[in-house]
């Protein structure tokens, strides 16, 4: 074990808990730092149940356009814990040495008291982006929004909110009311916020919060759009049209997710002059973000699979993702009819028959997989029998080299190379990503 996964582990052991939802350990802790996220660069603060980290991913490609510096913070990572900390005057995750000084810091100012993992690497995060400079933050919520640890900040440069739906219904409840309630948390006092496409009760409670603190709100679809038009982005607000690049992110949501990047700039003043918008075009097409529909042209997993094969990486896990996943597949299927095999693990918290239902029809056969880098997957035979009940034929193996070969000898009966999808999990799509040796950089 190294100094980093060494130090980490101490970091779990300061509270019984992984989650424990509250603001008052992280106040605690960060006036013992002396107060960093007071001193932190101007924020564009993420909340929303899916395209959070692609979201933040194209602001920080459109603001880099543009020549400033980016601190990004974002969760879950899926190779090192590094992943969840980029700083700005590099452009490149932290390095081991300043992440574990961070660290030690952080364990000095909280004095063995009860600290959840989230937040404590969070207070390590504010410690870092206070002390190294940049023009800007991106940082995403972890969870819900009201107590999550990164609502300390007191006033965002502009708050987003990506669309919500369930998810985490064991700590935000089943009711999507409650559930926007939890992400509108991140509104403050006259800072603007951008939403994106909301459905009209989640659309009720956000625009509520924002009233009552008197927030300046752009909605999708209202405020501004985005669509696709003859190959190009097409960006629309108050202030005019914008002919872009699509996005280098595949998936039709990917659209959505560019707009919303590009008003919260807006909102920012950040879209002004026409060099931001020449600067945008050339953002959208090198925006990257691991495992978000992410294609495989290499690898050692890669190589193991017959010639021609095209594999995709999402660590999509509830309904809401399922559903735009399956459409990108739907549409990949009408240009070229390859047989679709799905390689899936999931954590036992999440809804795994909604997940699965949006693919009926669609997907030829599920290989189910445990998830070897937490305790709380599903096991492969359970997630294979709800796989079945979703109506979808489904096998489970034991490890993902098993269900490597079940595919490999599936496709000797297929005229066309296969088309695989990796994904369930943000867990699972990390351990693809590592053992085909193309972990995120």
């Amino acid at each position: 074990m190294n100094k980093i996964d060494t130090a980490l582990n101490r970091l779990m052991k300061l509270h019984p808990d992984e989650i424990d939802l509250s603001l008052d350990r992280m106040h605690r802790v960060l006036k013992a730092l002396g107060n960093p996220e007071k001193r932190i660069p101007p924020t564009f603060h993420i909340a929303g149940t899916n395209g959070k980290g692609s979201t933040g991913a194209s602001i920080r490609a459109l603001l880099e356009a543009q020549g400033k510096t980016v601190h990004v913070y974002s969760s879950p990572h899926l190779v090192r814990f590094n992943e969840r900390v980029r700083l700005g005057a590099t452009g490149r995750l932290v390095e081991d040495e300043p992440l574990l000084e961070a660290i030690k810091r952080v364990e000095k100012a909280n004095d063995a008291h009860e600290l959840t993992f989230f937040e404590a690497t969070t207070a390590v995060a504010f410690c870092l982006f206070a002390d190294n400079p940049a023009d800007y933050l991106v940082l995403e919520v972890g969870l819900g929004g009201v107590l999550d640890a990164t609502n300390v900040i007191e006033k965002p440069l502009v708050s987003i909110i990506t669309p919500v739906s369930k998810d985490h219904e064991n700590f935000l409840g089943d009711s999507l009311e409650g559930i926007a309630m939890e992400k509108a948390g991140i509104i403050k006092p006259g800072c603007p916020v951008v939403v994106g496409p909301q459905a009209d009760t989640i659309r009720d409670v956000i625009e509520n919060k924002a009233g009552r603190v008197r927030a300046p709100i752009w909605f999708q679809g209202q405020e501004f759009s985005a669509w696709e038009e003859g190959g190009r982005l097409v960006y629309q607000d108050e202030f005019g049209l914008l002919d872009l690049s699509p996005p280098k992110l595949a998936g039709f949501h990917q659209l959505s997710n560019s707009g919303l990047a590009l008003a919260a700039l807006r909102a920012a003043g950040l879209l002004e002059s026409e060099e931001a918008r020449v600067a945008c075009d050339k953002a959208l097409r090198s925006i990257n973000w691991p495992a978000r529909m992410q294609p495989l042209y290499e690898g050692k997993l890669f190589e193991r699979l017959p010639e021609n094969t095209e594999i995709w990486v999402d660590g999509g896990h509830n309904p809401g993702a399922a559903k735009v996943i399956s459409a990108f597949l739907a549409d990949l299927t009408d240009k070229a009819s390859r047989p679709t095999f799905l390689v899936m693990g999931m954590m036992n918290t999440k809804d795994p028959e909604g997940f699965f239902q949006q693919f009926e029809g669609l997907a030829k056969h599920v290989m189910c997989v445990p998830l070897t880098t937490t305790a709380a997957g599903r096991f492969p035979e359970e997630l294979a029998e709800i796989a079945q009940a979703a109506g979808l034929s489904a096998s489970s193996h034991e490890t993902l080299e098993d269900a490597i070969s079940e595919v490999v000898g599936r496709s000797l009966d297929e005229e066309e190379a296969p088309r695989i999808l990796f994904g369930g999990s943000l867990y699972l799509a990390g351990e693809v990503l590592d053992k085909n040796g193309t972990p995120p950089e």
